[in-house]
């Protein structure tokens, strides 16, 4: 899947996603006032232009280009939207911060470690990282877990590994085996690396129960720190537990170049492969 933007953006309304190409249409429209001279400006013809309007146009229930004479002008709306374009385009573009969105855990590692670059880093879970990243208004998905990348076959760079520890109240029973897993409740975390410990209890056959699922591995640390019944799977970078399942979910974590313009985000992800290995280290991963 080729998912790079190459700096180029896109504008969700109303659930419907809009790209760069209707951006571009407006924008020239606004400068030339006829469909004719913009459709030659942008190398499509006349008719693909159009279409182009109008498609938009149906999708969305408003007029955004009015016919004047021999000439066309933008509607009030066609303006309103060209700017809520522009302003996302200013975001990204005309800086050279590098905005990232990414998981809890690498979000947590990359506002946390020592780097020369300006980051504007945004926190969530992967798939809403990765919503941001389809309309085009993030320059780097991070990931704390690569299966959106595999699934949606992207491009991704690991610049560290983490693997999950079993997270446990001290009132609990010991776990001393994967067997002593066997009926126990856990916390879920949703888009979390989890899927690992889960897939191992099912290879080695050990029923479970998710009994609650959370957005945030702390949330679920602080579930099991307060129950006597309750357990977790969780990032060892951040975490104190058992490595019981320390070789079954070893993984990667990533970035996703989103924005190819900018040259500063190619620095900052050779960075991270060099010289910003001993900072990973510092914060509890394993180098790649």
């Amino acid at each position: 899947m080729n998912f790079k933007s190459k700096g180029l953006i896109s504008l969700e309304i109303d659930d419907e996603i809009y790209d760069y190409k209707l951006y571009d249409t407006l924008k020239s429209l606004s400068k030339t006032y006829s469909q004719r001279k913009s459709a030659k400006e942008l190398g499509i013809s006349h008719a693909v232009l159009n279409r182009r309007i109008k498609k938009a146009e149906d999708k969305l229930g408003i007029k955004l280009v009015d016919k004047i004479g021999s000439g066309s002008v933008l509607t009030k709306d066609g303006i309103g939207i060209l700017n809520e374009f522009q302003h996302y385009y200013n975001q990204i573009s005309k800086t050279t911060n590098i905005t990232i969105g990414g998981g809890h855990i690498v979000s947590g590692l990359l506002e946390s470690i020592s780097q020369p670059y300006e980051l504007s880093v945004y926190s969530s879970n992967d798939l809403n990282s990765f919503k941001l990243a389809e309309r085009g208004v993030i320059d780097i998905l991070a990931l704390d877990d690569p299966l959106i990348a595999f699934e949606k076959d992207l491009n991704f760079t690991p610049i560290g590994f983490d693997y999950l520890v079993l997270i446990t109240n001290k009132n609990s029973h010991e776990i001393k085996s994967i067997n002593d897993l066997s009926n126990l409740n856990f916390v879920s975390v949703a888009g979390s690396a989890q899927r690992l410990a889960w897939n191992t209890l099912e290879h080695y056959d050990i029923n479970y129960n998710i009994s609650k699922t959370v957005n945030s591995q702390f949330d679920a640390f602080k579930m099991v720190k307060n129950s006597d019944n309750l357990y977790s799977f969780l990032n060892a970078s951040y975490f104190k537990g058992s490595d019981i399942l320390k070789h079954d979910t070893r993984h990667a974590i990533s970035l996703v170049q989103i924005n190819e313009e900018k040259e500063e985000i190619v620095d900052f992800i050779e960075f991270l492969l060099n010289d910003g290995q001993k900072e990973i280290i510092k914060q509890g991963f394993s180098s790649i």
